[in-house]
């Protein structure tokens, strides 16, 4: 159902994770090529998608401690990519830039390497930590690119993951972001985010996660209050969720939120992070009379809000040069570091505009 608002709804696609084994190269081929095709690629382009997945895909098994790829479908600005998104656990790159720029691939690949993989991409960007893990991003539109460059596309406001607890198919946990209409032609002037975490995990949770993204998708209310409360009364008869809803002004650089349950929220900056209260309750069945509290979120930092399965022991400190990334690589390291696989988990990224 489309939102009965005129701002535009981003939610989260269905995601394919696929993890580092010996017939990763292959699966993920076939998963890439069967997404281009469902979305209309021409067959010229699902070559060219269907060749640099297979390189990510045989660089990660051969090179990686472990890891996993992460395909979906992406909407930008009313168009459908292909988004593919590696992350894994070591050994990392000291040199990105150099590895991109020299077209560098190591023996035994296909042999395209990274600055090829570049130049096939609409999208591109990658965010290395060496000795801890490497996050890859390329999105893939319909058409050949002509642009080049180690970062390249443009940057949307959002990105969110999901990644489902080991065993399932289906994640628990769910996010939103609904942009309001812009006065100009500047981008967004503010945007309302959901991240919610519905109680277990499965198909049961998730059912739970999809009723609250419905009512946050279908609502006309904007302030993070009202909306939680539209929210505790529409999962009245579920098991419940965690979930927190905040109202970003890009053009102000504030915060407003409205948490409910173990949902963690913070302003993070290069060498800090601030968090952001959340009261303990569970929305659609014991809720406390919900508090909003707004905090300032300066030029280069960003909104991070995520559920709990991820630990919150993680620090932009240890992260150096994560909050000059896209979207999603910003969410897929810290996902990368901080993600633990006995849960759902899902986390949701909001940058500041460089006002």
């Amino acid at each position: 159902m489309e939102p009965v608002n005129s701002a535009s709804v981003t939610e989260p696609e269905d995601v394919v994770w696929l993890r580092a084994g010996d017939a990763l190269a292959a699966s993920a081929r076939r998963e890439a090529a069967a997404l281009a095709r469902r979305i209309g690629f021409t067959d010229r382009r699902v070559a060219d998608v269907s060749l640099a997945v297979t390189e990510i895909a045989t660089n990660l098994v051969r090179h990686a401690e472990d890891g996993a790829i992460a395909l979906r479908p992406s909407r930008t600005g009313g168009r459908v990519e292909v988004e593919c998104l590696c992350l894994d656990t070591g050994p990392g790159m000291a040199d990105v830039a150099g590895a991109v720029r020299d077209g560098h691939s190591s023996t035994g690949t296909l042999g395209i390497g990274l600055g090829a993989i570049d130049r096939l991409a609409d999208t591109f960007d990658v965010h290395s930590l060496p000795g801890r893990g490497t996050v890859l991003l390329a999105r893939f539109r319909a058409e050949r690119p002509v642009s080049t460059g180690e970062f390249h596309g443009p940057r949307p406001a959002a990105a969110g993951l999901t990644r489902p607890i080991s065993g399932e198919t289906v994640c628990g946990d769910t996010w939103a972001v609904r942009t309001a209409a812009p006065a100009g032609d500047d981008g967004p002037g503010s945007l309302t985010v959901l991240m919610c975490d519905g109680l277990g995990h499965g198909p049961l949770a998730a059912r739970v996660s999809d009723r609250a993204r419905q009512i946050f998708r279908e609502t006309t209310a904007e302030h993070p209050r009202d909306v939680v409360a539209l929210l505790h009364e529409g999962l009245r008869g579920t098991r419940g969720a965690a979930l927190a809803v905040a109202q970003v002004d890009l053009r102000l650089g504030q915060v407003t939120l409205c948490g409910i349950g173990n949902i963690s929220a913070f302003v993070v900056e290069h060498s800090r992070r601030s968090a952001l209260l959340s009261h303990p309750g569970i929305v659609g069945m014991q809720m406390p009379t919900a508090r909003t509290y707004t905090v300032d979120l300066p030029p280069g930092s960003a909104l991070v809000m995520h559920s709990d399965g991820l630990h919150q022991r993680w620090s932009p400190t240890d992260l150096p040069g994560l909050l000059t990334r896209h979207p999603s690589v910003i969410a897929g390291q810290i996902l990368n570091q901080a993600g633990l696989r006995r849960d759902d988990a899902g986390i949701v990224v909001v940058p500041a505009a460089n006002r």
